[in-house]
């Protein structure tokens, strides 16, 4: 297919022009570039090395040994086409000090007939030990002229993020002709940082930066390259973060001019709930709830995340900010991530609210026909005050009468596009209602400056009185036996008991048969023991059955899979065994030891595994063991695991960072948060720019 040439120079290129400008781009290299995410020069220009290799010294084949990488330059001998369990072709060349194979699986005819005897070749690869001699399997390789052979490389050769159908010399290639093309144009892509910013924190320009980047000189500081803390990387990471930043300081500026509920005042239901629990409040939840209720008392909607450890109390928290809304004649919606969840909580307020008068109504996938229809109905009139729900509750067919309050649980386990979708069926009349968005995974400090700039930031940082933190171990699965016996100890001594099964090959099928088979193992090991079984593919009556009858006592052991990870709260149970804890992350193994220690008695938690661990695995295990603090087990998760799945924003396309790492470059934030300032303050025309040049249109999902 021929190739689409670059437009003429007259033709002004900018940094969104499709890379199907370049020389050699046809449709179907374009469609393969677009699965790195590369449509555009900019695309191209920010695809960055993963590593580099130094290709700048030529080594005698004599000199060379297995397992390294090498240059050689060398003549052909012979090349021969040999047809084993397949066609492979053998090109057999010295350079005076040593001869040595190279071995091509995959070649054309016309590349076998360039291997003429006598052709001078440069080659690059690894060198290993073959059966006749030294090799290197699929080196890359240049024909060198008669004329002499080329300069040795002036620059290091970068690796690329690569993927099928796209080779490392074509990525090079192109983006070879792209930094060409910047060097021809610097407008290509304009400077929009500050002059004054860059000569204050000693910076290079961004065409600069880039070229370091993709074409650093041989002597070069690899070791700061590789872990991304070479000055020409900071810069581009800065840049980075703060079209991030900027974007969410868009945001809740937009924010800010919207309207919202204004709900102000004292609450006779929120005062009468308080009256009616069994306990206080602590000074966190107090203080949270006072930075909650002055939010609502404000004509633009509040945007604001609770974070608290499991079991701090913010579901308390939350039904009185839900009580202040419907006080003053408006709706509350409550949307938590499974039906399990949504319906403890469902019981929950109905516990708490049914004294007041109130009657919550409750949304799921699984209600029959006659139910859906009537909670609809509920909601549409606004007899319902609180809908709780799963992502039921942002469906078509779900109409609010005055919604003034959205609270969404365990935020990081929804989708961006699900939480907008919420959002917007509350807006009427171009006002919008508040938002409260909760997380009892903790997010660092870092994150949530950079994350979560357009929202405040609430933390329940203290546990309710009488707390026993969790003894927590990680075992062999050798060990099972010893660990049968403790869980027959404990519940001989009237404990209750969780065993979990985690997630199998992301199969729920496969996770469920093996949540059945333990439940028949632990059957046959302890038969004197009542032992329930509850899994996502039981029909929902036998699910709440078990669970009722574990909450009542009459279950000593129930047997799992993670979907009792949240909201299940059953005092006497003390002790949790998770299998296969070395398969879990560490916000997933924290949620799921939540579930035991939520009274004053001594609780336990063992981790099974299967050895041998990874190392991250080992890491994942040791946090768990040593820290209760779960601030500090999402700091050990974002240096683990990045902050992608700790947001929920993999499946979205949220906080999707190309070149820069929060763990990484936490020190660049007070400067990006100042610069952020200093930009919509004196260079608000750069703003927009900055952030298209970076987010592209992902930055509408940041409205969440």
């Amino acid at each position: 297919m021929r190739s689409v040439a670059p437009q003429p120079v007259a033709y002004s290129l900018r940094g969104d022009t499709p890379v199907r400008y370049l020389r050699g781009v046809g449709p179907q290299l374009a469609d393969k570039l677009a699965r790195l995410e590369v449509r555009t020069l900019s695309d191209l220009l920010f695809h960055l090395p993963l590593r580099y290799q130094d290709r700048s010294k030529v080594t005698p084949i004599g000199a060379l040994r297995a397992g390294q990488p090498a240059v050689i330059e060398a003549v052909v001998e012979l090349a021969d086409t040999v047809i084993r369990h397949r066609r492979v072709l053998l090109v057999r060349v010295s350079d005076g000090s040593g001869a040595l194979t190279l071995r091509f699986f995959h070649f054309k005819q016309s590349q076998a007939e360039a291997f003429g005897r006598g052709v001078h070749l440069r080659c690059y690869g690894e060198v290993r030990l073959g059966a006749a001699g030294l090799e290197m399997v699929h080196p890359e390789y240049r024909i060198l002229k008669d004329a002499g052979a080329p300069p040795e490389e002036a620059v290091l050769t970068p690796v690329y993020p690569a993927t099928e159908g796209i080779g490392q010399a074509k990525l090079r290639a192109l983006a070879g002709q792209a930094l060409q093309w910047l060097g021809d144009d610097p407008a290509l892509l304009p400077e929009l940082l500050p002059e004054e910013l860059l000569r204050q924190a000693h910076m290079p320009s961004l065409s600069e930066a880039l070229r370091y980047v993709h074409r650093p000189p041989t002597d070069a500081p690899v070791a700061a390259l590789m872990d991304g803390s070479h000055p020409a990387q900071q810069r581009l990471a800065f840049e980075e973060l703060l079209a991030h930043h900027l974007s969410l300081r868009q945001l809740r500026q937009k924010a800010d001019r919207s309207r919202a509920p204004v709900i102000a005042g004292e609450s006779a239901l929120a005062d009468k709930f308080l009256g009616s629990l069994s306990f206080p409040l602590t000074g966190a939840q107090q203080r949270v709830a006072r930075e909650i209720l002055q939010d609502l008392s404000r004509p633009h909607p509040m945007m604001r995340l609770l974070q608290g450890d499991v079991g701090c109390g913010k579901t308390v928290v939350a039904a009185l900010a839900a009580l202040h809304c419907i006080g003053a004649g408006w709706q509350a919606a409550f949307m938590a991530p499974t039906e399990l969840l949504a319906e403890q909580h469902y019981r929950s307020f109905l516990s708490w609210f049914a004294p007041l008068g109130l009657e919550p109504v409750w949304l799921a996938a699984r209600l029959s026909a006659a139910q859906r229809a009537l909670s609809l109905e509920k909601i549409r009139s606004g007899q319902a005050a609180l809908a709780v729900g799963t992502h039921a509750l942002f469906q078509t067919a779900v109409s609010f009468a005055r919604l003034g309050l959205v609270i969404v649980d365990e935020q990081h386990r929804f989708g961006v596009h699900q939480r907008l979708a919420l959002r917007e069926k509350g807006a009427q009349a171009g006002a919008y209602p508040h938002q409260l968005i909760m997380t009892a995974t903790p997010i660092p400090r870092t994150l949530a400056m950079t994350a979560y700039a357009d929202l405040d930031v609430s933390a329940i940082d203290e546990l309710p009185p009488g707390r026993t933190p969790v003894k927590t171990a990680a075992v062999s699965e050798r060990r099972r036996s010893e660990v049968v016996a403790r869980v027959h100890h404990a519940c001989r001594a009237g404990r209750q008991v969780y065993w979990v099964c985690p997630l199998i090959e992301e199969s729920e099928v496969l996770q469920c048969q093996a949540a059945e088979d333990t439940a028949a193992a632990l059957t046959a090991a302890l038969p004197k023991l009542n032992i329930g079984l509850v899994h996502g593919r039981m029909p929902a009556r036998l699910k709440e059955r078990a669970m009722a009858h574990f909450r009542a006592g009459d279950i000593q052991l129930l047997v799992a899979t993670t979907v009792i990870e949240v909201g299940v709260d059953v005092p006497n149970a003390s002790l949790m065994i998770i299998e296969n804890a070395e398969r879990l992350g560490l916000a997933q193994l924290h949620q799921l030891r939540g579930r035991v220690g939520r009274g004053a008695l001594e609780s336990g938690c063992v981790m099974l595994y299967h050895a041998p661990l990874s190392t991250a695995a080992r890491a994942r295990l040791e946090v768990m063991r040593t820290t209760n603090d779960g601030f500090e087990i999402a700091r050990r998760d974002l240096e683990l695991r990045g902050p992608g799945e700790l947001l929920g924003t993999r499946q979205a396309g949220e906080l999707r960072l190309r070149i820069a790492d929060l763990t990484r470059d936490a020190p660049l934030i007070p400067r990006v948060q100042q610069t952020a300032g200093l930009l919509l303050e004196r260079y608000p025309e750069r703003v927009t720019a900055l952030v298209t040049r970076w987010l592209g249109d992902g930055s509408r999902y940041r409205e969440v």
